[in-house]
């Protein structure tokens, strides 16, 4: 049996698409994958926000950093950016990352809620999956690495649709997973707890004008609940992706990964 003594972290001469990448979570993972040397397609609606998104991306004299606009409540249009992006060049990793649907209990959700959130993200994940998986068949290698939530892993409050269609994503990552493995494509779910990105701003003021406190005392309580202690950043989910997509994990794959300090309860 033959062992590698040292970690390979190195994204060089990779190509990879990170959706969602122009703030938070995404736009840190395009970020740690440029510095580990891949070349980054950025996916997401605002075409103002990509193009700075993008200049902020470390490049050596290899790397190509480019972006594509679609908006994720336009199957049709994520469609026609993805096989727009692979006609000029096979995709090593594909980051699936959309943001969350909007909070609310189960009871009061629409039909069309739920409908909009399944097309946002397991639709669309099915899309840019199908159009990457010929080319990452054809190397013989692959990395497909879905952001959902710890809600996969316990329901959390408040969040009906989001609980729902996460499950979802998760499952189909997993089924995805037995049947992509024999090409050498992993497939991995990293699930982001509390982290400071514009959605737990928001999270923080919904709370306290819901709960008539303050928002010191809504972070508080928040922070209370991680065995840590505190909030997670934004680079320390990047981190995790990054790993998961370089040769050091080529043999994890249909997993669910929390990165959230201890918070959630379930093994």
């Amino acid at each position: 049996m033959r062992y590698i003594s040292l970690m390979n972290l190195s994204l060089e001469n990779k190509y990879a698409v990170i959706c969602g990448s122009t703030q938070g979570i995404g736009l840190a993972t395009a970020i740690i994958l440029a510095e580990l040397g891949a070349s980054c397609v950025l996916v997401a609606r605002n075409e103002d926000a990509l193009i700075r998104a993008v200049k902020e991306l470390p490049a050596g004299h290899d790397q190509l950093h480019t972006y594509a606009v679609a908006d994720f409540a336009d199957t049709v249009a994520v469609e026609k950016a993805i096989n727009k992006i692979v006609e000029s060049q096979p995709i090593d990793i594909l980051v699936n990352n959309s943001g969350g649907p909007q909070p609310g209990p189960i009871t009061a959700a629409t039909s069309a809620d739920f409908q909009n959130a399944f097309n946002q993200h397991l639709i669309c994940n099915h899309i840019l999956t199908n159009a990457v998986l010929p080319g990452m068949k054809s190397s013989g290698s692959g990395r497909i690495i879905n952001i959902i939530s710890t809600s996969v892993k316990t329901p959390l409050p408040n969040l009906g649709v989001s609980n729902t269609i996460r499950a979802a994503v998760a499952s189909w990552a997993k089924t995805l997973s037995n049947e992509v493995g024999r090409y050498g494509i992993t497939v991995n779910n990293v699930l982001p707890g509390l982290t400071d990105t514009q959605r737990y701003k928001k999270l923080v003021e919904n709370t306290s004008k819901a709960q008539n406190i303050t928002a010191e005392k809504v972070e508080e309580s928040l922070i209370n609940s991680i065995p840590l202690r505190r909030i997670g950043m934004a680079e320390e989910i990047g981190n995790m992706i990054a790993f998961l997509a370089s040769p050091a994990a080529s043999y994890i794959s249909g997993t669910n990964i929390p990165v959230d300090g201890g918070r959630t309860s379930a093994l």
